[in-house]
């Protein structure tokens, strides 16, 4: 039997975590693959992979937001195969930013103007779909810097944003 990869908090602060992987057993590991999940405003979860060669065990996410809550799971792939999966939960450190408040106007039946306020020197992801089904599984998006962005859409369909 395999057993599941052992996953280690080694540090995390408001916009990273460290975290270490290894086995407890002697099975020659490949690789590991590494989901890291989190949710987005209650309406979407996102997730972030990293494919990991080798029996390097030691990890940096970066580019995370402050005072969330993250899940991340790993599995080892051995030479006898894969190993169950193993679960982590973290928590980042500091304090985590306002929601930004988002105004979205029409400039023409293909192309909405999205402007929003909230803090500089951050990344914003601009999120929109026709349905709050699609908006929570699927939904279109791009990120910026700046504080508005001009989406083009599809004409005669009505779209729900989220920044």
């Amino acid at each position: 039997v395999i057993p599941p990869p052992v996953i280690r908090i080694e540090s995390y602060s408001e916009d990273s975590i460290s975290f270490s992987l290894k086995m407890t057993t002697n099975i020659k590991v490949s690789g590991y693959i590494v989901n890291i999940y989190w949710t987005f405003d209650t309406h979407r979860q996102e997730k972030r992979t990293l494919i990991i060669e080798g029996e390097k065990s030691i990890q940096k996410v970066t580019n995370l937001t402050a005072h969330t809550p993250y899940e991340i799971s790993a599995w080892a792939r051995t030479e006898l195969g894969d190993s169950p999966l193993s679960f982590v939960h973290v928590v980042t450190s500091g304090t985590r930013p306002e929601s930004p408040s988002l105004k979205a106007k029409a400039v023409n039946q293909t192309a909405v103007e999205c402007s929003w306020t909230g803090p500089r020197n951050v990344v914003y992801g601009i999120f929109y779909a026709t349905s709050f089904l699609e908006l929570y599984r699927s939904p279109h998006n791009t990120t910026t810097t700046s504080h508005n962005m001009t989406v083009l859409v599809q004409r005669d369909e009505q779209y729900l944003f989220l920044v």
